[in-house]
């Protein structure tokens, strides 16, 4: 009997009338996942390596040489590339908000962006300009940070305003996690329906899409996607991963995923590409936080000691049934 292999097609061609299937990588994965990322993926963004913290861990001591490399990546194969992130509770080092006062710290910031974004003008096609500002629940709107103590609430259209100095041509995003939680959803569309009002440069909503099996809602996402685009801005799916389990699930005894979870979750990631597609006018990116499952953020979190396996692509960066219900529609 002849065997026959079937031709594995390029996830990012598949999906090129549509949007940039982008990935999230490190110095690591650039070598490790190389030709898995070369041929599904024509963006990246970041992991950690463009970071506060990361970039400029003292005043005016700046280390691009990491992210030097992956831009360095995005251009020899071809790729766009996103920028995250600017401006963040996490991931900043504690000198910037010692002895600040507002102008102190509003100068810190506008120093950091202004630096970051004029060093990658032309190789980064757009900005996550300000990342997770508003509080999960509760009555209030803004999440308590050093950022909002110091500066004030405006310290968010400030940020916009640095950016779109620096570089006019980059488009600048709102970024957050929840985005399609009822609640968060409606925080985050006061928040970006305040700075679209005020005429503040803002060009974007990114949805992280840190997604399970089970929530959000295929409808809570659709409400999403649908409140958002009412603001006239463009949609990006930022860090899109499919948990295999639930937030509730805590169980560890797992060291490889059962086929009833493999086969929800090609079923999740199928509803999720059916209605990406829908709204091809708006959602223009579509970036997983991460590749393949031998590497996810997930291993370790929110559960110590246990794997994920979130991806399109298995452990071995073979294409899962999840990947073939997305590329076949």
């Amino acid at each position: 009997m002849v065997k026959t292999t079937v031709e594995i097609p390029s996830l990012s061609k598949v999906y090129v009338e549509y949007f940039n299937i982008g990935a999230a990588v490190n110095l690591r994965t650039i070598e490790s996942q190389k030709d898995l990322l070369k041929k599904h993926f024509n963006s990246i963004t970041a992991e950690n390596d463009m970071k506060f913290i990361e970039i400029q861990p003292a005043e005016g001591q700046f280390t691009f040489e990491k992210a030097d490399q992956l831009a360095a990546f995005a251009k020899d194969n071809g790729m766009k590339m996103r920028g995250h992130t600017l401006v963040w509770h996490n991931q900043t080092p504690d000198w910037v908000f010692q002895n600040a006062d507002r102008e102190t710290l509003l100068q810190r910031m506008k120093d950091h962006i202004t630096t970051v974004m004029k060093r990658y003008k032309g190789t980064i096609f757009c900005w996550d300009v300000v990342n997770e500002a508003v509080t999960d629940e509760g009555p209030e709107l803004y999440r308590s940070t050093k950022w909002l103590e110091i500066i004030g609430e405006d310290y968010i259209e400030k940020a916009f305003e640095f950016a779109h100095e620096a570089d006019p041509e980059a488009l600048l995003f709102y970024n957050d996690y929840n985005e399609s939680n009822p609640e968060k959803r409606e925080k985050i569309y006061k928040l970006v329906k305040s700075l679209v009002d005020k005429g503040v440069p803002i060009h974007g909503v990114g949805l992280q899409a840190h997604w399970n099996l089970v929530n959000p809602s295929l409808e809570d996402i659709r409400t999403a996607i649908e409140r958002y685009v009412s603001l006239g801005l463009k949609l990006h799916l930022t860090e899109l991963d499919v948990s295999v389990f639930n937030f509730e699930d805590k169980r560890t005894d797992l060291t490889e995923p059962t086929s009833e979870l493999l086969k929800w979750q090609a079923e999740r990631y199928d509803q999720v590409f059916q209605l990406l597609r829908q709204y091809r006018d708006h959602v223009t990116s579509v970036t997983f936080w991460g590749a393949a499952d031998d590497y996810t953020w997930l291993s370790d979190f929110p559960v110590r000691g246990r794997k994920n396996w979130p991806f399109l692509f298995d452990e071995k960066h073979q294409p899962k049934d999840s990947f073939w219900k997305v590329v076949q529609y």
